[in-house]
C-alpha cells in the first residue's frame, strides 16, 4: 500500500472515530433534555417532536456513520466503505431535496408555524404547567406569547417579565411577540446557518471522494493478486 493510501485510510479513520465521539456526545445531551424535560414538545400535534428526542435521533444517525466508516477504513473492507458512501450520498440528496421543499413552500410554512404556535399556546395554557417550553423560550429570547403579552389574556406568566418582576402582567411584560423574535434570530443568524450548512456538505463530500478513492485502490490490489 503506498504511503498516500495508508495516510489517507487513517485520515478517513480518525475524521470518522472523531465524528462517532460526537454522535455519542449529542445522544448524552439528548438524554439529559429528556430525563430533565428540557425544550419539550412545542407543537401538540407532533408531541414526540422534542428537542431531546431529535438530539437522540441525529446523535444515533452520526454515531452509526461514524462506526460504519471507522470500519471500513481499519478493516479495508469493500462493503463497509461503499455503504459508508452510499449513506453520506443519501444524507447529501436529502439536503438538496429539503432545501428545494423549503424554498418552494417558503410562503405555507411561516402560517403553518404560526397556526401550530397558537395550538401550542392554547394546550400551554389549559394544562396550566409549572415550566414549559414556552416558558425557556420567553425567558431566553425576552418575548412573550406568539405576537405580544395578550395572547396570554390575564394570567401572564412570570417568564414574560425580567426575572427581579414578582408580580408579572401585561403592563410590565416584553413588549415583543415570540414568533417575531424567532423570525429576528433567524434572519440575524441566516449568515451562519448558511456556513454550517455548506461547510457540512464540504465535508461529507470530502468523506466520500476518501470513501471511494480508498473502495477503488482496495479493489484494484485485489484485482492485481487475483490475477498473479
Amino acid at each position: 500500500m503506498s504511503k498516500c493510501i495508508r495516510v489517507l485510510k487513517y485520515m478517513l479513520f480518525a475524521f470518522n472515530l472523531l465524528f462517532w465521539a460526537i454522535g455519542c456526545s449529542i445522544i448524552a445531551i439528548g438524554i439529559y433534555f429528556v430525563v430533565h424535560n428540557i425544550y419539550g414538545s412545542l407543537f401538540p400535534d407532533i408531541p414526540s417532536l422534542t428537542t431531546g428526542n431529535i438530539l437522540i435521533i441525529f446523535g444515533c444517525v452520526i454515531m452509526v456513520f461514524g462506526f460504519v466508516g471507522c470500519m471500513g477504513a481499519i478493516k479495508e473492507n469493500k462493503c463497509l466503505l461503499l455503504t459508508f458512501f452510499i449513506l453520506l450520498l443519501l444524507i447529501l440528496l436529502t439536503e438538496v431535496i429539503l432545501a428545494i421543499v423549503l424554498f418552494v413552500y417558503e410562503k405555507q410554512i411561516g402560517p403553518y408555524i404560526t397556526n401550530e404556535l397558537k395550538i401550542s399556546l392554547e394546550k400551554h395554557k389549559e394544562k396550566n404547567l409549572n415550566e414549559t417550553i414556552w416558558d425557556n423560550i420567553q425567558s431566553s429570547m425576552k418575548c412573550c406569547g406568539i405576537n405580544s403579552s395578550k395572547d396570554w389574556g390575564d394570567s401572564v406568566p412570570s417568564s414574560c417579565c425580567p426575572e427581579e418582576t414578582k408580580d408579572c402582567n401585561n403592563r410590565i411584560a416584553f413588549k415583543r411577540g415570540c414568533s417575531d423574535a424567532l423570525t429576528s434570530w433567524f434572519e440575524h443568524n441566516f449568515l451562519y446557518v448558511g456556513v454550517v450548512t455548506i461547510c457540512t456538505s464540504v465535508i461529507e463530500v470530502l468523506g466520500m471522494s476518501f470513501a471511494l478513492t480508498l473502495y477503488c485502490h482496495i479493489s484494484k490490489s485485489s484485482g492485481s493478486l487475483n490475477t498473479k
